[in-house]
């Protein structure tokens, strides 16, 4: 192969910190394509409908192209809230002189790897096997097989001028090393990708994932390791059970330090609610500002469980406030949630949301706006770019009540500025998260209306991502996506569908869990324990995607460990239970060895480790108020395997329920650990002390 091609490395990719973490036929150039894209669910592919590269979605169709006109497939993935896609699509994919070059040598494919987690998944780990690191957008050369044999992330136009050229040279010229290539790195991916011995996850390795994490720990700045800082939620989650389990002090001491310092920062929307992707520097000062459905869903849940550990008056705020922007700014007409906000707007990164001392006084006053200079820490050199500031609230102000009206005077004026774009289709997991975020804070928080959003989501996304018993991953305006779920899509809306029956003791919720549940278990199940990413009857890729570890959302892998274990303690399922014991171990090497990205996994197994301790709460159909204390004290406990049910004795569908009587005609709690039940209660304090 030509020199061009030797080297892995992409030509001038971003540093770190800046990657985004986050049909064609012989058409004249440029001819048709924007019908082609137009017809696609996903905001991602919208924004390069006009583009003159000839994109087409991926399809077997393209790869049959790319055969037919025996040309590779330029094959470029990203997302819609990505800055530096938008920047590769400005430079080159808008460029005519960039897309005669694609068009004539080759299939250009675009996928949205939020649609089609699959498809990124495998090239992503080429990508990085070839090159060392990944992000987006991601640019891969593939043979017509859908084999790669050249990976990159960005590149500037004239590199990627550059690398079209040897491509297409090395493709006439040295066809025969080229598919060599391509396929000993599709064999290799495979013999690496084979997943490692079962460990399970006992009780020495979470103890020794604490140690890890803590000796990872910034003490001075919360979170872990250096810049750029993202928010571990899936560790937070762990930290806060294995304290409720264990008592320790140094989990809760990260969990609270770094849920603190998040809050308190820039990456932090102090006037919208709601967290940035991550924050590019240690402090936690200026974010990545594209902020993700699920980072917030999962956050919203974290904030409601450390109040219900701590009783702190921040976490609560940050939850209700996270949940606030949740429901203003992603929730869709149907009912269910968006994906993300850009984080550019109008080109410009973090535009609608930094602010200088001068435009603070303009909305304020110079009285009101000097106060909001100091409480926010805008400074005149600014703490981003240009002289502007994110806003920071490293301390509490003094008047709550001034504080909270030029936090709504703020957040007016900035509503009339430009803002960023939304990518707006819904996709299935991480609306489960938001389900489970919503559920749980409704309850804890004492929000009816945060469970009302929480079921009219599950009610919008089963009844448009489940079709003829199976789901999809992704809709956009009520019109669901031709791409099938994927493991986590089944494991995060499952997980969901449980905290919501939990939350409202409707039977129908435990029932389409199950469903769920049962399905991922006869399609995605590996052999010798475990699951794959992608079904048994799903599009073969040139491998079969098998995460092991978690990332920015909970694996596939271990989201269904949790709905399965969750599952099992409310209906008494032990093939359930087992389930959930060899998905655990199946995911055990990463978490022990790497607990930054095994924290579900972690936490599941905190559940396990704990559970399952069983609170059901019979009740009269008229008793829906006498029975609140006692499920409002069942909420409180801080055991990671509690689960709830609720309702009348011997309510169909909700298995915790049978046999259990009321006692003396009043509402009457059950308490049951590892499926051994103490004697029935009626009062608060008696359940308090059952529950310690």
């Amino acid at each position: 192969m030509s020199s061009a091609l030797s080297r892995p490395a992409p030509l001038g990719s971003p540093p770190t910190h800046l990657r985004c973490a986050t049909h064609c036929g012989d058409a004249a150039y440029g001819e048709g394509m924007a019908n082609r894209l137009a017809r696609s669910t996903s905001p991602y592919l919208l924004q390069h409908a006009d583009n003159p590269v000839d994109w087409q979605e991926w399809s077997p169709e393209a790869f049959e192209e790319a055969r037919r006109r025996d040309v590779p497939v330029l094959l470029s993935v990203g997302y819609a809230a990505c800055h530096w896609c938008h920047v590769m699509a400005h430079e080159s994919f808008e460029d005519d002189g960039v897309a005669a070059v694609v068009n004539g040598g080759f299939v250009a494919v675009k996928v949205d790897r939020e649609e089609r987690p699959d498809i990124d998944a495998v090239y992503m780990t080429a990508t990085t096997a070839l090159t060392g690191h990944g992000g987006w957008p991601m640019t891969c050369f593939l043979t017509p097989a859908g084999e790669p044999f050249y990976c990159g992330t960005y590149f500037p136009r004239d590199h990627f001028l550059q690398l079209l050229e040897a491509v297409g040279r090395a493709w006439a010229d040295q066809r025969e090393d080229v598919l060599r290539t391509g396929g000993s790195i599709a064999a290799r991916l495979n013999e690496v990708g084979a997943a490692p011995p079962p460990l399970p996850v006992d009780e020495q390795v979470l103890v020794g994932a604490v140690a890890r994490l803590f000796g990872q720990y910034d003490e001075a700045r919360g979170g872990f390791g250096g810049a750029p800082k993202f928010p571990p939620s899936m560790v937070l989650e762990f930290l806060l059970r294995h304290r409720g389990r264990t008592g320790s002090t140094d989990a809760l001491l990260m969990a609270e330090g770094t849920c603190e310092a998040m809050a308190r920062g820039g990456m932090y929307d102090q006037l919208g609610g709601g967290f940035a992707r991550y924050s590019v520097d240690a402090d936690w000062v200026v974010p990545h500002f594209e902020k993700m459905l699920y980072d917030n869903a999962q956050l919203l849940r974290v904030y409601a469980h450390l109040h219900r550990a701590t009783g702190s008056p921040l976490a609560r705020r940050v939850a209700l406030e996270t949940a606030e922007f949740m429901l203003r700014d992603l929730g869709t007409p149907e009912g269910a949630f968006a994906s993300a906000l850009d984080a550019d707007t109008e080109g410009v990164e973090g535009l609608t949301y930094v602010w200088t001392p001068a435009q603070l006084s303009e909305v304020l006053g110079p009285d009101d706006g000097a106060r909001a200079t100091d409480l926010l820490g805008v400074t005149t050199a600014g703490t981003f770019e240009h002289g502007a500031s994110t806003l920071q609230l490293r301390r509490d102000p003094e008047d709550p009540q001034w504080w909270a009206e030029v936090r709504e005077r703020l957040l007016r004026a900035r509503g009339d500025r430009p803002q960023p774009a939304r990518d707006d289709k819904v996709i299935t997991s991480w609306n489960g998260l938001a389900i489970a975020g919503l559920s749980d804070a409704a309850v804890l928080l004492g929000e009816p209306s945060l469970l009302e959003a929480a079921v009219t989501c599950a009610d919008v996304v089963l009844r448009t991502h489940l079709v003829d018993g199976r789901l999809r991953r992704a809709s956009r305006a009520g019109a669901v996506g031709a791409a099938a779920a994927v493991l986590d899509d089944h494991g995060n809306l499952a997980e969901g569908l449980l905290a919501l029956h939990q939350a409202t003791g409707d039977p129908r919720w435990l029932e389409t869990a199950h469903e769920i549940i049962d399905v991922a278990l006869a399609h995605f199940a590996a052999d010798g324990g475990g699951f794959h990413d992608t079904a048994d009857d799903a599009e073969e890729l040139f491998t079969r995607p098998r995460s092991q570890g978690d990332n920015a959302e909970p694996s596939g892998q271990s989201a269904l460990a949790g709905a399965l274990l969750t599952y099992a303690a409310l209906t008494g399922s032990g093939d359930h239970r087992a389930a959930a014991d060899a998905a655990l171990a199946a995911s055990g090497v990463v978490a022990a060895r790497e607990p930054r990205f095994g924290g579900w996994v972690l936490a599941v197994a905190e559940a396990a480790a704990a559970g399952p301790l069983q609170v059901a709460i019979a009740r009269g159909d008229d008793q829906r108020e006498q029975a609140r204390p006692l499920l409002d004290t069942a909420w409180q406990s801080g055991s990671p395997g509690l689960v709830v049910a609720y309702g009348a004795p011997g309510a169909p569908g909700i298995p915790l329920l049978a046999d259990r009587p009321l006692v003396d005609g009043r509402p009457t709690a059950y308490v049951c650990r590892g499926f051994v039940c103490d004697a029935p209660v009626t009062g608060v304090e008696a359940l308090q002390a059952a529950l310690a």
